[in-house]
């Protein structure tokens, strides 16, 4: 699976379609090329964008709780219980549901970001602030990306 890069801003029709970028369309593994996986952001008002590879790793890393957790219970329902799968149409576009665009505050145009494994969809002016904030965060911070382990380089 390739990765999400980059930030794209796309028109949002009448009938609430928009195109997924060709980079990302083109990052999506081939046995899932055809469908990601929205749910809306809980830390901002943006969507969740995934493979559904991905969405289903995640699915996975859920079995570490105990089936009747409330851990596994309140993220399950929050993950599983907000999550559209969308298909695109022969154009690349999908269909964004109402209540999505409204959690994002999406009308006219979106904006999607790549975040690697995962990607952003946003109201462009809202994504625009929320960049330039982790951009500052990140001087203020003065983050570093983690070094890698011995385990973490294998094939490398």
């Amino acid at each position: 699976m390739g990765l999400f890069l980059a930030t794209y801003i796309n028109k949002v029709d009448q009938k609430g379609r928009l195109s997924v970028p060709a980079p990302f369309r083109a990052s999506l593994p081939a046995s899932h090329a055809q469908t990601i996986v929205l749910v809306p952001s809980f830390r901002h008002s943006a969507l969740e964008g995934f493979s559904m590879s991905k969405f289903q790793e995640l699915s996975e890393r859920l079995n570490h709780f105990d089936l009747f957790s409330d851990e596994q219970d309140d993220l399950a329902t929050s993950l599983f219980g907000s999550a559209v799968a969308l298909s695109f149409d022969e154009t690349g576009r999908i269909t964004l549901p109402e209540h999505m665009a409204q959690h994002a505050n999406i009308t006219d145009k979106a904006a999607f970001v790549g975040l690697g494994e995962k990607f952003q969809i946003w109201n462009p002016e809202t994504a625009e602030k929320r960049q330039a904030a982790a951009f500052s965060n990140i001087k203020k911070n003065k983050l570093t990306l983690p070094a890698q382990h011995s385990s973490d380089t294998k094939g490398a």
